[in-house]
């Protein structure tokens, strides 16, 4: 509001004008109790990282700064990284990210010159059951249910996946698990524990959902294996063998 708005408003409504001043008042009160206190906390903290005390508060972020360092290594030799990976794995971590020197850090991003490497496993598992495919699986058996043998009898199941099947082995484990069908449950189909088939895995993680108290992370199908009969597989002890010590 400018001095001649203002003005006139005080000539023409003395009450509206004398609101506005009181509003202005308080409004300016308050901003210069800000002011004041901002500049009293300004002096509080110098005071407080100077001497003594702000030699005891760098320690201490010092010491959490070298905390958070992660170990980096620049490897030119394929041996030389492969030995890197291993150690990783050693220290408990589910492995490492490699990045290329020219790729800048995004903060929440990881794009193609960051690749996160983990070890692969696989075992030689059991279809215990499978599910009715939909989408461009619609009319194959596609979601394998997979278990590991239990030496005590029985098998332990560890998780589903239809990940790695080409529509080939769609094909084939389809006819060859409507041989072996028990009975069905709505859209899943269960079958006699007889087909084995190799999964790769990125890991095993912990998982309340099924009764070994464990599930794979990221398991994809390699290939069917009916050359080797279920009591041959591998056990529920051979998964647990793959999580880190």
């Amino acid at each position: 509001m400018t001095a001649a708005v203002y003005a006139r408003l005080r000539v023409a409504d003395p009450g509206r004008w004398r609101a506005i001043s009181r509003a202005w008042r308080r409004w300016a009160s308050l901003a210069d109790t800000l002011v004041q206190n901002l500049n009293a906390d300004f002096v509080r903290l110098r005071a407080a990282w100077s001497g003594a005390a702000a030699t005891a508060a760098r320690a201490r972020v010092t010491a959490v700064r070298r905390g958070l360092v992660l170990f980096r290594l620049l490897c030119w030799r394929a041996d030389q990284a492969a030995g890197e990976f291993a150690a990783a794995l050693d220290r408990g971590h589910e492995g490492v990210v490699v990045k290329s020197l020219s790729t800048p850090y995004e903060a929440g991003r990881r794009g193609a010159g960051w690749l996160k490497v983990k070890p692969r496993h696989t075992l030689d598992l059991v279809v215990l059951a499978v599910e009715r495919g939909h989408g461009r699986r619609t009319g194959w058996l596609s979601n394998l249910h997979l278990g590991a043998r239990d030496p005590a009898g029985g098998f332990v199941m560890l998780g589903k996946t239809f990940k790695g099947l080409t529509d080939e082995m769609l094909r084939w484990q389809t006819a060859k698990l409507l041989e072996l069908e028990e009975h069905r449950e709505r859209h899943v189909v269960f079958v006699r524990p007889e087909l084995v088939v190799e999964v790769a895995f990125d890991g095993v993680q912990t998982s309340p959902r099924y009764p070994g108290g464990v599930a794979l992370r990221f398991a994809r199908v390699l290939r069917h294996r009916p050359d080797k009969p279920a009591a041959e597989a591998d056990t529920f002890e051979a998964v647990l063998a793959t999580r880190p010590a």
